[in-house]
Formats: structure tokens, sequence, C-alpha cells
């Protein structure tokens, strides 16, 4: 890592060292919905590659985490029924950012303020390397897939649908 590009640590990036996880930083200007889109462009990597974490909630207003390709969405209707929920929603921002801990936008799997279940697209876990939020928005770690069915324990489902 080199120390020009290194950001203040985050609640993920202290989560991440604590699991003896190796990891690279890799910051960008942060753009206001720009999403997972956005940065891939920006970093010039390819956007399936890049995983966004959704925040969302089933019937009974329990949070849950989604790990989803950056140029995918998130089959509700899907993920509900694998995952044995009546229905499943994204929170809204200011629900999400209490449960997490984190800003939208910002939003690391790594180190969240509640515990929550964690789901992964199972087609993300094939990837070589993957780029995943590190706590801040404007700020990515590139890491290996098996960090999120490993130590941080994400379950694999397919309810991704192409954008």
């Amino acid at each position: 890592m080199a120390k020009k590009n290194h950001v203040s640590e985050t609640p993920a990036t202290a989560w991440l060292k604590a699991h003896g996880v190796v990891y690279t930083e890799h910051s960008y200007e942060y753009l206001d919905h720009g999403g997972a889109q956005h940065s891939a462009q920006v970093l010039g990597l390819d956007p399936f590659a890049v995983v966004k974490t959704l925040i969302m909630q089933d019937e009974a207003a329990k949070p849950l985490a989604v790990l989803m390709h950056g140029n995918r969405t998130v089959s509700t209707k899907n993920l509900a029924r694998q995952i044995g929920a009546k229905s499943v929603e994204p929170c809204k921002p200011e629900v999400a950012n209490r449960h997490s801990g984190f800003l939208v936008g910002g939003t690391s799997p790594f180190g969240l303020k509640r515990e929550m279940p964690i789901w992964v697209e199972a087609s993300v876990l094939a990837l070589p390397t993957i780029w995943i939020n590190g706590g801040r928005r404007g700020y990515l770690v590139g890491l290996a897939p098996s960090v999120l069915s490993g130590p941080l324990g994400a379950r694999p489902v397919t309810c991704a649908l192409a954008e």
C-alpha cells in the first residue's frame, strides 16, 4: 500500500486488520448517486467485480445485508424466497445508515454497527479479486472474495438481475 494513497482507518478497515485480511486501498472522487458503476469507471475496474453493499429489511423490518455485483440489481422476490422471508425491500437511506453505522454510498459489510445476516450473490465468490466499499464514500478495498464466505460469514444466494 502506497503511503500517499492511505486513507484513515474506518470500522471496516479495523475489522479487516483484526481478521488478518490482506487488502489494497483505492480512493476516488465520490459522486452522489454514482454508485458502483461510477467507482468502477473512475478506477478503471470491471463493474461486475465491484461489489455493492445493500442494506435491506424483511417483512418484520429486520435488517440484512446483500452483496451484489456493481452492474446487477437484486431480485427481492428471489432473495426473499431463498432466505425464507415473505418479502424483502431496500431500507430507506436513514434507516440503512442507522443499521449499518455507515452513510449510504460508503456502506461496507465489514464492521457493521448492528449484527445482521449477510447474503452474497454466489457468482461474486467465483471472481479472482473484488473491490468493495472500505467504510467511507469514495473508498474501495480490493481483496479476495473468499473473505466474504470465510471470516465475514456471508451466505451465497442467486438473486442477480442484469441492469
